[in-house]
């Protein structure tokens, strides 16, 4: 039995949004769904074992938490909206419409759009890492390039190697792909080159992932030895190098370090992942990465398969933003702000944890690494702290091994100094309360100078 047919022509008031001829004709009565159409079906196949035994991020989980009212969330790592350059960024997209809208709205490359790979390449020369257009692949965040080099080389079983603790995601990553994380034994400097020669001649790893520029979550910085040590190891022992640098530039003092990929013996076998979240928006999602000839087309292949190409109108107005606005001057900017912020988070904690508390002072990126005192859980304190109107993130699920339930990450980016010493001072009343409650010892404030 066919359908009735509607009347060809359905009078619509002229103050009817235009939407509204399909809510008319929803209105119309359909024809019966014969019994044999809801007949119960076999259910469909499960899901892959990989989208099932990877979790989901406890940051995210603990950003949704803090998004009430009130809550001074240390937790994220935000880049703080008000330091954004929305009429700098305003105006690139507006000259990305005015000198070609038609471009900025079709498909583009799966490299990226040449103008944008040109201005990465000029930056990365400019930090003493030669490097042409040519070199690099534009990403949807560097997320995506992590993605895309763990898709091009990693198989399942394959032995990937990480700094203990790492970045959370990177973690997702690995093992959605099946890879057999093993952590590498890491001091309060990084990576312990010659414990990492042990593994490499123990374990093959397919890979090394490192994020050796105040890296997250514990803010330390690789020295330049140890990278040189690093870069000789893998030449000497074959290893890939995944070298994450989100927060490069936001250095508050200090000389600045390398690449690893611009040591010798390392130039042929490392992926350099770079991003604009943190110097200019993340909502952008744009990052890139600059590889070795035959790893940056698998990875092209791979990008093909997953998003076609990062979003053209994206990619043009940061090129316009990067040819009209000075972004060195405006990463000053944001870098003094930053300083501020983590002078104050410093000041704070020193003024009020226990002296048996312990944490960095990170010559730059977003975050300190903290240690409560012994028989302390950053998990259970969470819950207290949330109560008293302050977050931050446990640090156990940033560990690939030997999770140490007394570490926490604290973010100072997306506070004022005066909302920053707030937060600590609230953390500081959950602490004395968990410890109360929890028997773990007397709170005396003043952990250190």
């Amino acid at each position: 039995m066919r359908a009735p047919r509607l009347p060809k022509e359905l009078p619509v008031p002229a103050d009817v949004p235009s939407a509204a001829p399909a809510a008319l004709s929803a209105a119309v009565p359909a024809a019966p769904v014969p019994a044999a159409a809801v007949t119960a079906t076999a259910p469909p196949p499960a899901f892959a074992a990989r989208a099932t035994s990877v979790e989901g991020s406890p940051v995210r989980e603990i950003l949704a938490l803090t998004e009430r009212p009130g809550i001074i969330s240390l937790a994220g790592g935000l880049p703080a909206p008000e330091l954004f350059d929305t009429e700098g960024l305003r105006a690139a997209y507006d000259t990305a419409f005015a000198v070609s809208a038609r471009r900025a709205l079709q498909y583009s490359t799966t490299e990226g759009a040449p103008e944008l790979r040109e201005a990465v390449a000029a930056r990365a020369t400019a930090r003493g890492l030669p490097t042409g257009p040519d070199d690099v692949l534009v990403t949807s965040g560097s997320q995506q390039a992590l993605t895309l080099i763990t898709a091009t080389l990693v198989e399942p079983g394959d032995v990937v190697l990480v700094e203990n603790p790492t970045y959370l995601a990177a973690l997702q990553c690995f093992r959605l792909a099946g890879a057999r994380v093993v952590a590498v034994p890491c001091d309060a400097e990084g990576i312990l080159p010659d414990a990492l020669a042990d593994l490499v001649a123990r374990e093959r790893p397919k890979l090394l992932y490192t994020v050796p520029t105040f890296q997250n979550p514990t803010g330390r910085t690789l020295p330049a030895t140890r990278r040189a040590a690093v870069a000789e190891l893998a030449a000497r022992l074959g290893l890939w190098l995944v070298e994450d640098d989100p927060y490069g530039e936001l250095r508050y003092e200090g000389p600045e370090v390398p690449w690893l990929a611009a040591h010798p013996g390392a130039q042929d076998r490392t992926a350099l992942l770079g991003s604009f979240s943190k110097i200019m928006a993340p909502g952008l999602r744009l990052g890139w990465l600059r590889a070795p000839a035959a790893l940056r087309r698998a990875a092209v292949v791979a990008k093909q398969a997953a998003d076609l190409h990062t979003s053209t109108v994206d990619q043009l107005a940061a090129a316009h933003y990067l040819r009209s606005v000075d972004l060195d001057a405006h990463t000053a900017t944001v870098r003094a702000a930053y300083r501020e912020r983590r002078d104050a988070l410093q000041s704070a904690l020193s003024r009020t944890l226990p002296a048996d508390c312990d944490w960095n002072l990170p010559a730059g990126g977003m975050f300190f690494w903290a240690e409560l005192p012994e028989d302390h859980d950053a998990t259970a304190l969470l819950r207290t702290a949330v109560a008293h109107g302050v977050a931050f993130v446990p640090g156990a699920p940033f560990f690939a091994a030997d999770a140490d339930p007394r570490t926490l990450r604290l973010n100072f980016t997306t506070h004022t100094p005066e909302e920053i010493t707030e937060g600590v001072a609230r953390l500081g009343a959950a602490l004395a309360e968990y410890g109360a409650e929890e028997g773990v010892g007397e709170f005396s404030a003043g952990g250190r100078p």
